[in-house]
This record gives C-alpha cells, structure tokens and sequence, in this order.
C-alpha cells in the first residue's frame, strides 16, 4: 500500500479497529542545543513537572554551538490505540549509554529494557532504582523522553521490515558468522500513553550530550562541604547515648566524621512511621542536635513516606492518601497540598528547624510485592504508575524545598529517583551490595543523572573491607551504613591504619571534590562518569572476551565486545579503578595522553593498557598531563563557613596545566545570587623548575583559602 505523506496522516485500519496516527515532526529549540517536538496529545503530568526543575539557561548559553544532530526525516513516530511508537536512527558503530542506573552493562546497544522504577535485583532489564528515559550516543548527541509512564525500549534489538539500512541475511547451516542478533538501525521506544514530550540533546561530544541533559534539569546539584566529608549510619537501634559515644570513639581514634545517621530506630515507631522522636531513646533531641553541632557533626534521619496509625495527623492526611497502604501505611498523594502540608510539617517541626541536616528516603522505589499496586488510586488523579516512576522524585523535590526555605543546604541519600531529579542533593543508595556492580552503578549513574554512592556495609574479611572502602572514598559520599553491623571503620584492627589513611584522604581532597561538584553544577558535568566521555578513550580498541560458546548449553553463542565498567574519572583530572577481592593486580585502560600515578607522580603509560600491582594499600589511581589537585591538611571535620585552609596545588606531568578553584560559604544557596568565587590556577614547568600562580581573589566574594603552596609530583 502506498501512503501519501502530509503533516498528518489519520488513517483507520478498519478490519482491525486500531487507530494509528503518524505524524511529521516539528523541532523546535527550546534551550541551546536542546530542541523538543510533540507526538500527539502529551500527558499533562510528566518527569519534568514532577520535579518542578527548570532549565539553567545561562548554563546552557556558554556551552559550545550545536546544530540538530540526527537527520530529522529518520525520526518516526506514530500513536496506535492508544499508544505512542518512537524511533530513532542508528548507525553501524554507533554505541548507545544510559537509560538509567544499571548494574552490570554500560553499552545499552542491543538491550530490551522496560524502564520501571524498582529496587535492583541482579539484572540489568530496565527495572532500577533511576530508570531515566535518556540515551546518550557515541556519535554525540542525546535522546530525553519526558514520561511518567513505563517505557519499553527496544535499543536496536528490533529490525523492521522496511528497513532503510536492513541486516545481512545469513544461513547459519553455512556462515560460521552467524549473528543470532542481526543489525538494527533504531532505536525503538514504545510510550503507554497517547503523546509524549521528546527532547533531542545536541553534543557534537557525548559529555557535551550529557552536559545539556544535566542543565536542562536544572544542573547538578552543589552538595555543602560537610557532605563531601564522611559519614556513619549506627546501628538501627542506637539511642542518644550511643550517638555521642560514636562522635567520641571517631575523635578518640582520629578518623573523620562529618554527618551521622540515624536509622528507624529514631522514631517511635516504625514500619510504618510516626514520623516522631522515640523518647526513651532520644528523650532530648533538640539538646543532642544542638551539642553535635558544636563539635561539628550533624545528623541525618532515616525515613520512608508511609504513615502509621500513631503518627499524630494519620487521621487528617487519611482523605489524602492512596487506596491501598505500604506496611499498613497510608501512601500520602504528595500531588495534593494537604497530603503535602501534612507529611512535610511532620519532617521539619522538631527536625530540620532544631538542626537535623538531612534525610535518608527510604522504600520509594519498589519492588511489586511492598510497594502500593499499580491499580491503586490516588486523590490527585494521578495514576499508580505514574506516582511510582515519580514518588522519589517529589520527595527528594519538598524536602530540599524545606532546607531552602531556610537557607540552608542538604545532602541525604534516595532509593528512588528519575529525570528531573538531577539538581537534588540526593545520592542513591540500595541493598544489592555487590562490589564489581556498585562500581559499574557509579560509572552509569554520569549517563542517569543521578549520583550513586558504592557504600561500604559489612565484609567477609579485612581484604574486602579494605577494597570496599578505598572505592567508596573516590564516590560522591564517603559513608560506611552500620544500620544492620554496627561495624565501624576499625572494625578489622590489622588494616585500620589503611582505613584510616584513604578516610583522611578524602579530607585532605575536599577542595577538588567540591570544585568538581561546582562543575557539575554550573557546567553539568558529572563529577563522576564513563571512560567513555573521556577524551582519547573511545580511540582504543578493547580486548575481546568470549561468554560460552557450547552450542548446546547456549545455542546462540556469540563474542561480545569487552565493556570497560571497571574503571571510571573522578573529576576531570583522576582516573579510578577499583581492585576487588582476591585480585592481586588488575589491567587499566588508559586514554591517549600522558598518565601519571596519583600517589608518586611517576609516569604511568599513554593510550595503552598497564597492568597495577598497587598491594592492598592502594587503590590505582592516576592523574592526566598537566592535572592539577588542590589538597589541603587532613582535617576531622569540613571546614566552617569563612574558615581559611591552606591549599596545596600537586601538578602531575610537564604538559603546562590549569585549574578552576571554586570556594563559597559552603552552607548557604547565597552561591545562587552570584556570592562564590572561581579562581584560575596555572602551574608549568620550565627546564624542571615549578612556576605557579593563582589569579586574586574577587573583592567581596567568599575566599576561604588560607596559604598557597606548589608541589611537582613528577620529578
């Protein structure tokens, strides 16, 4: 049947009854580099208004010009009873990354995934903790799909019949080749909803890709120094009394100590939640919070949103909760502004305005048999599908409206988030607890959006505690979870001093952490992201590894290319890769480019693969040409606000560098309003001598650099 093409095509198949819609598309560039069209009639509550978020226009203006990146006329859709149908070209070497927080794969080409948010659970098909509806390409460009809704992508694992670019066609009785997955030119999308909002993200990098996705959103989030610290979470049941012994056994034996956590034994009652303080427990909780605060340490509380009959205002915020309860909970419909009112007030009065410092959110992600059913309603109107892709979100979304209320700044942890949740001072967390994956998370979570933590909980020995710490400090927090062990960082006392080490570390590399983290801010760069957005990296070929080719064990047995899931970059100058348990040295992939190791500054390779033989007291790090850490002493507790700390800019190579040191109040959002100061560091060396320099800082701007120093860590 030949279809003649207009602006819009209705035509009725009518001995099938289905209704299908196909539609030519109009772009149109909403932000630079960022161009939307609409398919058929959008949902009028999606990812982007669950968050609130808006676009960081400024942001967005100073990236680097990009024009449509895709050929407009190889993007198809349609709308089918009821549906809506997506495609989206792809090349033959094209790669595809994101579409959420997954555990065991980086490259999504080839995958069939339904983006669903859930707790992991082992594999990597779309159900996650972030399922985010973005893909990022390797030939530079994005693909942001605004629904609340349950997508099912087909991530050129589908060849249509009437392919532009169809597969070769092989006998497999003959052709020793033979690929059970033969070539698909598309990405394919299918929306359980009428119209949908799509975003196309320009590049020509994919981090420039990423970069637009991130300030679209709103930009990353700027976490207070103190989160950039360290942090415990005590044992469940730990009352007042143990909170202080904890503070004092941290001082005591000289580790760094930031933030703690409570667990659900804080409250009354849990499971559901009263929402109040336990006051055999915590019979002072204002005086506690106030005397932690002096010895600068805060407390983080652990929730879930789901009401007990206990909880004071359970009767009021009953007409405004789900049809069906979460551990006999009501499920507040956080759409409404009662619910909201109700749930929110209960979270600051005598919490967040006695001093609490953040939440941990707990259960807002899944999985079917605890969380309300998706035929559950809600007073809103809001479906149960929708409220369960968007229910972390909107309460990550109202409790850092709380702190900024007040001007203060938070950083807590999350179970479940999405787009739109990016410019939220959340980091995900879960308890899958497996070591190889939670660093393949930390990779994927630059592609999400999101920020991952690889906390370290228990350990089968000394070894593992080790390698679980070491990878854990290089993450967005730096936190052991004891909710259920009760260990602490000298549980294993052979390796304490190993412990101790990388947890002053990471003190003494606040100021890199928090300049990185202004980056993803004000620039929208992960602070922790791929080797694939890195430079020089995509230009080398892996190794090739072989998944079981007995034919009668896996009848379709085919070579995949290796992905690289193990090693990832730290800011924009370090190089991470984690040693996992048993391992006594492990290969590295090292992009083009000069690479020297972080601890001696001695050369390490250029564009090739080494192998690090780093001993247990070392994870291998390595710092590229020209890279500049600014360092400061090992401090037990983030600096305050005003608190001068002398910094100590290392240089690695002989390729002249330059360095973005960024510097606010570390507390406030007054950075927002302009009040932050970026100041330009520039270190060369010429014939073997170090010249260094540092440009003025700006008169009535935040300058809490105490001395200067230069040190050549390649002699």
């Amino acid at each position: 049947m030949n279809i003649i093409k207009y602006s819009t095509l209705v035509f009725f198949i009518c001995f099938v009854g289905i209704k299908v819609n196909a539609q030519q598309l109009e772009w149109a560039e909403v932000e630079p580099g960022v161009w939307k069209t609409t398919v058929g009639n959008p949902e009028k509550y999606n990812l982007l208004t669950a968050s609130g978020v808006a676009p960081y226009h400024e942001a967005l203006l100073k990236l680097e010009k990009s024009n449509f990146p895709l050929s407009k006329t190889d993007i198809t859709t349609k709308v089918v009873d009821g549906k809506t149908y997506l495609k989206f070209p792809l090349q033959k070497s094209e790669q595809i990354f994101g579409f959420g927080l997954n555990f065991k794969t980086v490259n999504q080409r080839g995958k069939i995934l339904e983006l669903h948010v859930d707790h992991y659970n082992g594999s990597d098909n779309g159900r996650t903790h972030s399922p985010t509806p973005f893909y990022v390409s390797s030939k530079g460009y994005g693909v942001f799909i605004n629904s609340a809704r349950y997508l099912k992508v087909y991530a050129g694992s589908a060849v249509q019949r009437d392919s532009k670019n169809p597969p070769k066609v092989q006998d497999r009785n003959t052709d020793p080749d033979w690929d059970p997955h033969p070539y698909s030119d598309g990405v394919e999308i299918l929306v359980p909803a009428e119209g949908v909002e799509v975003f196309v993200m320009g590049g020509p990098t994919p981090l420039n890709a990423v970069q637009r996705f991130n300030l679209f959103n709103g930009g990353g989030c700027l976490p207070p120094r103190w989160g950039l610290g360290f942090t415990q979470r005590v044992e469940r049941m730990t009352d007042a009394k143990g909170v202080f012994q904890e503070a004092k056994d941290f001082e005591e034996k000289g580790y760094p100590l930031d933030f703690i956590g409570l667990e659900p034994g804080w409250q009354s009652k849990s499971y559901p939640n009263t929402f109040e303080w336990d006051k055999k427990r915590f019979p002072e909780p204002e005086k506690m919070v106030k005397e932690l605060l002096q010895k600068n340490i805060r407390l983080n509380l652990w929730i879930n949103p789901y009401v007990s009959p206990d909880a004071p205002f359970y009767k009021k915020i009953f007409p405004y909760t789900a049809s069906h309860t979460v551990w006999a909970g009501l499920v507040p419909d956080l759409k409404t502004d009662s619910a909201r009112n109700f749930l929110f007030n209960a979270l600051n009065k005598n919490k967040v305005d006695i001093g609490i410092s953040g939440y941990k959110i707990d259960e807002v992600d899944g999985g079917d048999s605890y969380l309300w059913p998706d035929l559950a309603t809600f007073p809103s109107g809001i479906s149960a599908e929708q409220m369960r892709q968007t229910y972390g979100l909107l309460m990550q979304r109202y409790t850092t409206e709380l702190y900024q209320q007040k001007n203060i700044r938070t950083y807590g942890l999350v179970r479940g988030s999405n787009a739109g949740g990016v410019s939220f001072p959340y980091v995900i967390y879960n308890d899958y607890y497996n070591h190889q994956d939670f660093i393949t998370a930390l990779i994927n979570s630059g592609f999400a959006g999101v920020l991952w933590t690889p906390e370290v909980r228990a350990s089968n020995s000394p070894e593992e505690w080790v390698r679980r710490f070491q990878s854990n400090v290089f993450s967005p927090m730096a936190m052991i979870n004891a909710w259920a062990s009760g260990t602490k960082p000298w549980t294993y006392p052979e390796v304490a001093p190993i412990i101790k080490e990388f947890a002053l570390l990471r003190m003494e590399m606040m100021p890199y952490w928090y300049s990185e983290f202004a980056k993803y801010h004000f620039q929208g760069i992960p602070p922790f992201r791929a080797m694939n957005l890195e430079d020089g990296f995509q230009n080398i070929i892996p190794a090739q590894e072989i998944k079981n080719n007995n034919l009668e064990e896996n009848p379709y047995a085919k070579a995949i290319t290796k992905e690289i899931k193990d090693q990832y970059m730290a800011g924009g100058n370090l190089l991470v890769a984690p040693v996992f348990t048993g391992q006594k040295s492990r290969t590295v992939i090292l992009p083009k480019g000069k690479w020297f190791d972080f601890y001696t500054g001695k050369y390490a390779g250029d564009g090739e693969v080494i192998t690090a033989t780093p001993g247990l007291a070392k994870i291998p790090v390595y710092v590229k040409d020209g890279g500049i850490i600014p360092m400061t002493k090992p401090m037990l507790h983030a600096p305050k606000t005003d608190e001068k700390v002398d910094i100590e800019f290392r240089y690695y190579g002989s390729k002249p560098g330059t360095y973005q040191l960024y510097d606010d109040d570390g507390e406030t959002y007054n950075y927002e309003k302009g009040d932050y100061s970026i100041r330009t560091v520039k270190i060369s060396k010429i014939k073997g001598k170090l010249t260094g320099s540092i440009s003025d800082g700006q008169k009535n701007k935040p300058n809490s650099t105490g001395k200067i120093s230069y040190k050549m860590m390649t002699l």
